[in-house]
């Protein structure tokens, strides 16, 4: 058996190539596969039906992705949010937002983020590295026997990092998470978000996943969105919703739209009737954000009223839209401000 980054990043029909290239019988590769999904075992040690002497060579040759809990702050509302520090002393972030209908883990794909973002703490730090598809499991598999008894049941590729950016290994997660014998969490309940990576938008459309798309919009015109979002210099409005149109049209499933509410800036009367010109007609709805202040950025949240308004305005357009809820600010639970604190390595 050569060498592999993880054992995590392994489907089972990879890794019984790898114990059949050792001799080792079919059956192992289930017996194991269910130690790690069903049983949440995070070692080989753990897997006490195994040989001693295969629970050594696995670990040594195909080993779990090393992630040390660094940090865990639980809100009064219920969100947990974990650091953790991978095996070269870079730090993600995941978090757990349990809600009455549903409990969604929200996990990173990248140590960082290069897009930089002028209201999210995810890109301060620059960016590191691209995560494994290993690392990006080890996240659900930790935050599941965190959390037990309570269940995860949505996947979201919100935490830090674009996932588009890091696509291969992203889609190769996602497919162990939804894959019967691994995560067995249903493609509908995974979603991924992304600051507006045209390719990325049209290479999922062509997966034949049943995957939610997200895209995080936050402005209704180009001269607002380039001003918040750096990317939209590259990818502006007039790319990336035709894309998303085509995705929508291709896949039949609604595309998401996340945006942000700030004060005076992208909460206005104006902005509202732009946003809803850029909606109506199509397969999408638009998710509401309210600012979740960040001490870098001089940004500010919205009053109530103001929050309110604009989605009257935007349902009297015929628009589709739900308002988010703050969750976990009592324990900064944005993107990025938990690692942020804790003061990373380079």
């Amino acid at each position: 058996m050569h060498q592999s980054a993880d054992i995590l990043s392994l489907s089972r029909d990879e890794f019984s190539a790898r114990l059949a290239a050792i001799g080792e019988k079919s059956y192992r590769a289930v017996q194991i596969i269910e130690w790690i999904y069903e049983r949440q075992a995070c070692s080989f040690e753990e897997m006490s039906s195994l040989p001693r002497s295969l629970r050594d060579r696995l670990a040594a040759e195909v080993p779990f992705p090393q992630l040390t809990e660094r940090g865990r702050k639980v809100s009064s509302d219920g969100t947990v949010k974990f650091l953790f520090e991978l095996a070269d002393g870079q730090m993600i972030e995941t978090v757990f937002i349990p809600t009455e209908k549903r409990s969604a883990l929200c996990i990173s794909s990248q140590a960082g983020c290069k897009f930089g973002c002028g209201f999210c703490a995810s890109g301060l730090g620059g960016w590191k590295r691209n995560l494994s598809a290993g690392e990006i499991v080890a996240q659900v598999l930790r935050a599941r026997r965190a959390v037990a008894p309570e269940k995860v049941t949505h996947i979201v590729f919100m935490g830090v990092g674009e996932p588009f950016d890091n696509y291969d290994n992203v889609l190769k997660a996602a497919r162990l998470l939804n894959a019967a014998d691994g995560g067995n969490i249903a493609a509908r309940r995974i979603t991924i978000s992304t600051c507006g990576l045209v390719p990325g938008i049209k290479r999922l459309a062509e997966e034949g996943l049943q995957i939610e798309l997200s895209v995080s919009l936050h402005a209704p015109n180009d001269r607002l969105r380039s001003q918040l979002m750096p990317v939209n210099k590259k990818y502006p409005l007039r790319e990336l919703m035709p894309a998303c149109r085509a995705y929508a049209k291709e896949t039949n499933r609604q595309v998401t739209f996340e945006y942000i509410l700030i004060k005076d800036l992208t909460c206005t009367p104006a902005a509202a009737a732009e946003l809803a010109a850029l909606m109506r007609g199509w397969l999408s709805k638009v998710n509401l954000i309210p600012y979740n202040p960040v001490a870098e950025f001089p940004y500010a949240t919205p009053a109530r009223e103001a929050v309110f308004a604009f989605r009257q305005e935007l349902e009297r357009w015929g628009v589709i839209c739900t308002l988010r809820s703050p969750r976990g600010r009592d324990v900064g639970a944005a993107c990025g401000q938990l690692r942020l604190g804790a003061g990373k390595r380079d």
